[in-house]
């Protein structure tokens, strides 16, 4: 293991575009989910005919999709990944993460967003066909708050990013909820340098984060890793499914 000031150093360097973990390797791992969502999300895409991903990121995911839809739109609110989306996707188009969304009422069969920061949901509502759904793996609350609670002293989890407010929000958008599953993953940091990356990236962990106002944070995480090979925190995760009524007959 490198030195606390090289390993700082590293994480700090490393570009923030896209949506890409692989820079983890060997430094951190997370459990994954068992449902699997990007096969899933592939298996729902090559069965429509227009479908949006809200807050792409750089895209990566809906790209790994062996088939796209004819209409294959995405949106994201931040330049460099919209830059790097519209690398991997035919269509990307510049949003708020909260909306309003770019596009007409009744368009797409069907919406999907991998851990978004907001959940529109009169939005996504309005932009669905009748029968259309809306399929989202997110962040659940209180998620690695082990790493939030060492880096701020214990914080109050906010109920935000429940499952029953996922539930209450989509139903008051009109929306059935067909399908809700949580999950506890384990996730492990392997060296500081991967704490400080991830802290960069995940921006809503410690909220304001810098290297130079948490160095004494970061010190003690270097230590409690050098002693114990590991710092463990726990992401949680869930998955919502839910569809837009039909027309009135």
């Amino acid at each position: 293991m490198g030195t606390f000031e090289a390993l700082v150093a590293e994480g700090e360097a490393v570009p923030l575009d896209g949506w890409d973990f692989s820079w983890f390797a060997g430094r951190a791992t997370e459990e994954r989910p068992p449902w699997g969502y990007a096969r899933l999300i592939a298996d729902r895409l090559r069965a429509v005919s227009s479908a949006l991903d809200l807050q792409t990121g750089g895209g990566e995911v809906t790209a790994s999709a062996p088939v796209l839809p004819p209409l294959m739109a995405a949106t994201e609110s931040w330049p460099p990944n919209a830059l790097v989306a519209s690398r991997n996707l035919p269509l990307v188009v510049r949003a708020p993460d909260g909306g309003p969304l770019p596009f007409r009422g009744s368009v797409f069969d069907l919406v999907i967003s991998r851990h978004p920061v907001v959940t529109p949901w009169r939005e996504i509502a309005r932009v669905l066909k009748p029968g259309g759904t809306y399929f989202s793996q997110q962040i659940g609350a209180g998620t690695n708050r082990e790493l939030t609670d060492f880096m701020m002293g214990p914080q109050p989890v906010s109920q935000a990013r429940s499952t029953a407010g996922a539930r209450a929000e989509a139903e008051a958008a009109g929306l059935e909820v067909l399908r809700l599953e949580p999950v506890s993953l384990r996730v492990a940091f392997f060296d500081v340098g991967a704490v400080v990356h991830f802290l960069r990236k995940v921006l809503w962990t410690v909220p304001g984060f810098t290297v130079e106002a948490y160095r004494d944070r970061l010190r003690a995480m270097h230590e409690h890793i050098e002693e114990h090979g590991e710092f463990v925190s726990t992401s949680e995760r869930f998955l919502v499914e839910a569809r837009k009524g039909p027309l009135p007959a």
